[in-house]
């Protein structure tokens, strides 16, 4: 009898750590498929939006485009400003990815600065181009799309700054103010996009003949010019 209990508490032991342990992987294994279906929702909708336009498309249309009907969009979108929040973001994403991927190369500070303002106008130009008839809905809510980039523009705006600091501690760049010529800087990457997106940006000229003007402006302007007097190689 003795034998018998103890061997039932041993079996009833036994499974409840099976299913502690089945609800610990099942916990983690469901994150999986609702980051995917999220990812699913926000590439349709983008795709549709590029196709026919934010007002053109209802979530409706998302939702069947989708195949995982209403109920699942709504479970994840409470409206479709809410998922174009969400396909903007994910542009943001890719460009910033692309960014940093810049930023890390080893480069002196004067070029990676001129790598980073190209890189800055070519992402925005690629992902403005890329999303079709959404194109225009970026310029008419453009204070949407810029409350959305504000955690990008605060990465960019780092990484700007990281660079200016290098060319100060290596002596190249002569600045009063970090901070100030960081925000400068920025500003006016950000806007130079709309004629560089539609091409009224050095009419006529390609990026190689535009990268040596946008260096000399930056020379004078991180005070090289006096520097370069001295030493002809910066």
């Amino acid at each position: 009898m003795h034998t018998c209990a103890h061997f039932v508490r041993r079996f009833l032991a036994y499974f409840r750590g099976k299913a502690y342990f089945c609800n610990v992987k099942t916990t983690t294994q469901d994150a999986m498929p609702q980051l995917k279906t999220r990812q699913l929702l926000v590439d349709v909708a983008r795709r549709l939006f590029a196709k026919q336009g934010l007002e053109g498309t209802t979530m409706n249309d998302i939702a069947e485009a989708s195949g995982k009907g209403r109920r699942t969009l709504y479970t994840y979108f409470k409206n479709k400003d809410e998922i174009y929040s969400a396909v903007i973001d994910g542009e943001l994403m890719r460009i910033s990815t692309t960014f940093l991927a810049v930023a890390r190369k080893q480069l002196p500070p004067l070029e990676k600065l001129v790598e980073l303002i190209f890189a800055h106008l070519s992402l925005i130009k690629e992902a403005v181009e890329r999303n079709g008839n959404l194109r225009a809905e970026f310029f008419r809510n453009i204070w949407q799309v810029e409350r959305v980039r504000k955690k990008y523009d605060k990465k960019e705006h780092d990484i700007i700054a990281k660079t200016l600091e290098e060319g100060v501690q290596a002596g190249v760049f002569d600045i009063d103010d970090l901070m100030l010529y960081t925000d400068i800087i920025q500003a006016c990457a950000k806007g130079l996009e709309v004629p560089y997106i539609f091409g009224r940006l050095g009419i006529g000229m390609n990026i190689e003949l535009t990268r040596p003007i946008v260096t000399k402006i930056l020379k004078r302007a991180l005070g090289m010019q006096e520097l370069s007097t001295l030493n002809p190689k910066l």
